[in-house]
């Protein structure tokens, strides 16, 4: 068994099937030795496992859980782009959305589910610049998008 699907059975961690895209896009593009992602949610099985606002619907430690699924999500797709995990490189940047309430600013908070789910999964090489920023709606009322750039082997 490659290490990082290891890593992943360890932690109880099952990646799902990578879900067909809703629109015009592909889930994975690679440009040379990096990949970058569409943007992806919390969905567990097709149902998100959070709708609504942070801040709002729901509490910062429940957007992080959804954050944290978020990246169990990413993984899912690199893992069905490269066929091994082992191959990432490192996680070069994270661009993460928040479905924020009006006045909520905690989104860092939040987006450390995803940050240190790669980080618990990839150590060092999970490792990443981000930023975090607020969105007033995202798609299907998802509370957490985000996408990454990753370097490979």
């Amino acid at each position: 068994m490659a290490r990082v699907e290891q890593i992943l059975a360890e932690k109880g961690i099952i990646l799902g099937e990578v879900p067909e895209a809703v629109a015009t896009y592909v889930p994975a593009k690679q440009v040379g030795n990096v990949v970058y992602t569409s943007g992806c949610d919390c969905r567990i099985n097709g149902v998100l496992m959070f709708e609504g606002k942070v801040g709002s619907d729901l509490t910062v430690e429940q957007g992080y859980a959804a954050a944290r699924q978020v990246a169990i999500n990413l993984l899912a797709v690199l893992k069905a782009h490269l066929g091994d995990l082992d191959r990432i490189k490192q996680v070069v940047k994270m661009l993460a959305f928040v479905n924020s309430a009006n006045g909520f600013v905690e989104q860092p908070y939040v987006i450390n589910g995803a940050s240190d789910l790669l980080e618990e999964v990839l150590g060092e090489k999970g490792r990443h610049a981000r930023s975090a920023i607020s969105a007033n709606e995202l798609p299907f009322n998802t509370p957490v998008e985000i996408e990454l750039i990753v370097e490979v082997e």
